[in-house]
């Protein structure tokens, strides 16, 4: 073997190790492929909580532009969320019986207002 085969061979073997150190970066270091896949995953979602932030904002200022010009949607959350009602109303609350139950005083009241209605 002359020497210049041997610088090739050697020349060969350095690139050859120099190649492998790089493979070796390249998949397993911190700045890797691997790497690589878990910031395109946080990106994903990052940009998906980014989506899901600027609907909520959209949402909270067209809220804000409605308080600002009308009164329309002051007056619902106060009838809605506090139960108000406005001067010129009248509130009626119903409530149901409980037919479970039969009412003996109401019964009994009845057919007293029956018979004194026959006594007279």
């Amino acid at each position: 073997m002359n020497s210049e085969q041997r610088k090739l061979r050697n020349l060969i073997i350095v690139l050859f190790v120099l190649l492998l150190g790089l493979q070796i970066a390249l998949w397993f270091s911190s700045t890797g492929v691997a790497n690589l896949r878990e910031i395109k995953q946080t990106l994903q979602e990052q940009e998906q909580e980014n989506i899901e932030l600027l609907q909520r904002n959209q949402t909270l200022e067209a809220e804000v532009k409605d308080l600002k010009e009308g009164l329309a949607s002051v007056e619902e959350r106060a009838r809605s969320e506090l139960g108000m009602i406005a001067e010129d109303e009248t509130f009626f609350q119903l409530i149901e019986e409980d037919k479970s139950e039969p009412d003996e005083t109401a019964d009994s009241s009845q057919l007293d207002k029956k018979l004194s209605g026959l006594n007279e």
